[in-house]
């Protein structure tokens, strides 16, 4: 479950720089931007933390999911999964990083509805 947590948002990294060279929208392109420059460190991050908890190194699945047909799309996807799935460990401060996850995620949706 955390291999697949955290695999699922490096995988949005890499969906949301193929649909920011996609965009034919400046403000799209520069919120996807920020989006997948930032995300990578903070689930970092977190992958760190868990395993430095758990005193694990967390195994992944190597599945690979293609990019919504919109950033919206994918973004909105993305927030729903997080909220779904955030709920594997109660520590604080582990919570606190998918949090910061959480904000980046929310704060481009705004961008992308709202910014154009």
């Amino acid at each position: 479950m955390i291999g697949e947590f955290i695999l699922t948002l490096l995988h949005a990294a890499t969906n949301t720089h193929i649909l920011h060279l996609q965009s034919h929208s400046y403000s799209e392109h520069m919120a996807l931007g920020t989006f997948y420059e930032e995300l990578p460190s903070l689930v970092d991050s977190l992958a760190e933390a868990i395993q430095g908890d758990q005193e694990l190194i967390i195994k992944y699945t190597y599945d690979y999911y293609q990019p919504a047909e919109t950033a919206l799309e994918e973004l909105q996807s993305l927030k729903q999964y997080v909220e779904e799935n955030r709920h594997f460990s109660e520590k604080t401060n582990i919570q606190n990083e998918i949090d910061a996850i959480a904000t980046l995620i929310d704060s481009t949706i705004y961008k992308l509805k709202f910014l154009r």
